[in-house]
């Protein structure tokens, strides 16, 4: 995150950064941001950057990027965040994870209009241009699609 801020700030751009007190002990904030907030846990820490944010980028992460993705993910399907999810794919690293997501689909669990929620592009220079072709999401379109489709027996 440190890397892609610098960049950000290197190009004139503004990044505006959000971490939990806790960790601002350990990791201490980046200091040449254009703003930072501490906050006091990682639940406010999610909930501040959805409400702030017009999408959802997910770089290559672990477990803490899976967990907010799929929070974003829940709140889309919800109707509570209306913007773009976009998966950097770099590498085919969300392979696995988009096939997890169709199989889901394949046994019920997910319904398929969910799979519409993200988009995915192969490296960071694409997210511009992905994200200006996103397919528009309201909570109605949420709401009409948020129960999963029962098999026929």
């Amino acid at each position: 995150m440190g890397a892609m801020a610098d960049a950000t700030l290197a190009a004139g751009g503004e990044v505006h950064g959000i971490i939990p007190e806790f960790l601002n002990q350990v990791e201490r904030g980046h200091h040449g941001l254009t703003s930072l907030e501490v906050v006091a846990d990682m639940r406010t820490r999610k909930a501040r950057m959805l409400e702030g944010s017009d999408a959802v980028i997910a770089l290559p992460g672990g477990c803490g990027t899976f967990e907010e993705l799929f929070e974003a993910m829940t709140l889309k399907r919800l109707g509570q965040f209306l913007g773009p999810i976009l998966l950097i794919n770099t590498n085919d690293y969300y392979r696995m994870l988009l096939e997890f997501l169709r199989h889901s689909v394949d046994h019920h669990f997910m319904n398929r209009t969910h799979l519409d929620m993200l988009q995915t592009v192969a490296e960071p220079e694409d997210a511009p241009a992905a994200l200006g072709k996103a397919t528009p999401w309201s909570s109605r379109t949420a709401l009409e699609t948020a129960a999963v489709q029962r098999r026929s027996r």
